[in-house]
């Protein structure tokens, strides 16, 4: 009885356990599908692709498998953004990809230019004690560089056969002096000429016997900075001994670049540290300016004059400085953005602006005028406004996105998308006259191929004068548009080849206006023969480039004969 009553208990349990179970499991299902599509709608916003390998898709940033580039994420627009030119992120994705910005503002902008320089002898206050007697050297007082010496000290001794003779005759001559007076006087003008001094001709006089060993003394105080004779040295008149500087006067000695050439000026204030006294700041002004530039180093002089009445600074120390330019006027205000900010692709220099959005934020690339380099920054002459918001950390990362996105970046700016996309038949006149740019262009090309700088220089300049000469205007509204924009492009890329000072420079623009020629080509077709675009997968530091040829044989304009058949032929244009 007792055992059935506790069976009973247990069922009862059960199927209370049962009923409680069943009510709570609906309410676990909504909750798990609602997790689960949040989840789902998270991993949507967190796709993740490689730019260069877009089949790469994850759910989380890191590394592509493939090439190891950073992923970036897909493009999220969806037709919310209006303007085609923005590209849009979710607050999400920017912060995985660690992207930050800035806004930009105004102020007075500073140039730094740091110098390196050393500690030297001021060369005023630097002497060559020489011998004024032609003789041996018997005695050396002063042995060693960096002794210090009184003016008037004896430094050496000589033994000089000719003083003695001149000697000797002084005493001939004094006998006959009341005779021949005139022989006495020039005996004692001879010795003088020596630099011996009246007491020491009286000496000679009085004691009537020749001097052996006359001493050098000391023309200037100071210190010997270099030791040019030895003991036993057989000297002539006017040979150098020592070489003697005062230090109580140095100059501390800054190496100028080219580049720095500009900002420093006879006059301008340099703080400057010595490296061996640590912790200490000097300052002083650049009073001399070398006119000449070293031909083997590049670089001039400048001068600070330095008092050393302590002696503290001594020659061949390394000193550091730094001179600050303030730009513009004093009441002028600069835009300053950090390096990291642009993007530049050898031509124009490109940031991204950022704008808010809904869910998201949007960047759109602006083309920027760069001003001085301020070592990590720019300051910016066009193209952005106090108030933009900017990229500075992640901008390539943003880039390769966009780039993925197939909207206007770094490697494909929007001023391409309008007249690339179509075809223009031209006039005769100005089909002959593209026709004739085409043909000037192939000429320059082989000139490169030869190695010919001149030739090149010349067909370069033709093709100035050449794109000077065509007239957009008299075209067709879109057909003029074109053609006024490749005229333009054109000739900035010619100018650059022009203006190039070697044949290596020259080169590296007609990368760009081949691909500018390219273009220009394919949109209004002005020869009648086929033309082939070929490709150098090592040219522009192993990005690649192209050229237009007439043939298909590989002749390479950016490495000439070096490797004239490196590249194939990527396209044909009819």
């Amino acid at each position: 009885m007792k055992n059935r009553k506790n069976i009973i208990i247990v069922l009862v349990t059960l199927l209370i356990g049962g009923l409680i179970g069943w009510l709570v499991k609906p309410s676990e299902n909504v909750s798990s599908e609602s997790v689960s599509d949040h989840d789902h709608a998270m991993e949507e916003n967190q796709i993740w692709t490689c730019s260069m390998h877009p089949q790469i898709r994850q759910q989380e940033p890191g590394d592509c498998p493939i090439c190891g580039m950073d992923l970036i994420p897909v493009s999220e627009d969806n037709g919310v953004v209006a303007d085609p030119s923005v590209f849009r992120m979710s607050e999400n994705a920017l912060k995985l990809a660690n992207v930050r910005t800035m806004t930009v503002g105004s102020g007075n902008a500073e140039k730094e230019v740091r110098l390196n320089g050393k500690v030297v002898v001021d060369e005023g206050n630097a002497y060559t004690q020489s011998t004024h007697i032609p003789g041996r050297i018997e005695q050396m007082r002063v042995n060693f560089t960096g002794e210090s010496i009184q003016r008037g000290q004896t430094l050496a001794t000589v033994y000089s056969p000719q003083l003695v003779t001149a000697q000797e005759e002084l005493l001939q001559a004094q006998a006959i002096k009341e005779s021949q007076p005139e022989l006495f006087e020039a005996a004692k003008q001879k010795l003088r000429n020596w630099k011996i001094g009246e007491n020491q001709i009286q000496q000679i006089l009085n004691s009537g016997q020749a001097i052996q060993r006359f001493p050098i003394t000391a023309d200037v105080s100071g210190v010997v900075t270099e030791k040019i004779a030895d003991q036993g040295d057989y000297l002539e008149q006017g040979m150098p001994v020592y070489e003697i500087s005062n230090l109580e006067e140095v100059w501390v000695v800054f190496d100028l670049y080219e580049s720095e050439l500009g900002w420093i000026e006879e006059g301008s204030t340099v703080e400057y540290t010595i490296r061996s006294i640590p912790g200490e700041i000097f300052e002083g002004e650049i009073n001399f300016i070398d006119p000449l530039l070293n031909s083997n180093t590049r670089v001039a002089l400048a001068r600070v004059e330095v008092n050393n009445e302590n002696g503290r600074l001594k020659p061949g120390m390394f000193a550091s400085g730094v001179v600050t330019n303030q730009l513009g006027q004093d009441s002028s205000e600069e835009i300053v953005v950090p390096k990291s900010a642009v993007l530049w692709t050898g031509e124009r220099s490109l940031v991204y602006i950022k704008s808010d959005l809904a869910d998201g934020a949007g960047f759109r690339l602006q083309e920027v005028t760069l001003g001085t380099s301020l070592g990590d920054s720019y300051v910016i002459e066009n193209g952005l406004q106090e108030g933009d918001e900017i990229v500075v950390n992640g901008t390539f990362t943003v880039d390769a996105a966009v780039q993925l996105a197939g909207k206007p970046s770094m490697m494909n700016p929007d001023i391409y998308k309008e007249v690339l996309d179509e075809t223009f038949t031209l006039p005769v006149e100005a089909r002959n006259q593209a026709a004739s740019i085409v043909e000037t262009y192939l000429e320059l090309k082989d000139a490169l191929t030869e190695d010919d700088f001149d030739s090149a220089e010349k067909f370069a300049e033709s093709l100035g004068r050449k794109l000077a000469n065509i007239e957009p205007e008299e075209l067709q509204e879109e057909a003029g548009a074109s053609l006024a924009f490749y005229k333009e492009q054109l000739q900035e890329r010619t100018l650059a080849i022009t203006s190039a000072g070697d044949i290596s420079e020259m080169r590296s623009n007609f990368d760009e206006l081949s691909t500018v020629m390219i273009d220009f080509v394919s949109t209004f077709r002005p020869v009648d023969t086929s033309l082939f675009v070929q490709h150098c997968p090592m040219a522009d530091n192993d990005r690649g480039a192209d050229w237009l040829s007439l043939s298909r044989e590989i002749r390479n304009p950016y490495y000439g004969e070096a490797m004239l058949t490196c590249g194939e032929v990527s396209k044909e244009i009819n």
